[in-house]
């Protein structure tokens, strides 16, 4: 069974810089996706970015271009998402999640496990 830990949120000036690490455990196949999403107060969840496990492919939204980065160290199952920059209206809970198939869509209902989250709140 697949798990998912967040961790790395907090309370951050904007401006500032946060790093988000999803660690993994648990894989049975070897084509899969790992996925970062975020949900503000009030709004629906929204993707984020993802980084295939087949050949490190990411993308990364058009709202966080520039700014968020992904990256992921295979020795230790984790995915990191760097977050320069931060503005207040990237105030949310962030969730990694896992999608079987080596690319994903960001489509929230393919992803088959997710992480509880960690909680980034931008003050302004």
């Amino acid at each position: 069974e697949v798990q998912l830990v967040e961790s790395g949120g907090g309370l951050v000036q904007a401006g500032g810089s946060l790093r988000l690490s999803c660690a993994a455990s648990g894989f049975t196949f070897d084509d899969y996706a790992i996925c970062w999403f975020r949900q503000a107060p009030g709004k629906e969840r929204e993707g984020v970015s993802w980084i295939s496990s087949c050949d490190g492919r990411s993308e990364i939204v058009d709202s966080v271009k520039g700014r968020f980065t992904i990256s992921r160290d295979k020795a230790k199952n984790t995915v990191y998402l760097q977050m320069n920059d931060l503005k207040p209206e990237d105030t949310a809970v962030y969730y990694c999640a896992y999608e079987r198939g080596c690319y994903s869509v960001l489509y929230d209902r393919l992803m088959s496990t997710w992480g509880v989250g960690t909680v980034v709140t931008v003050s302004s």
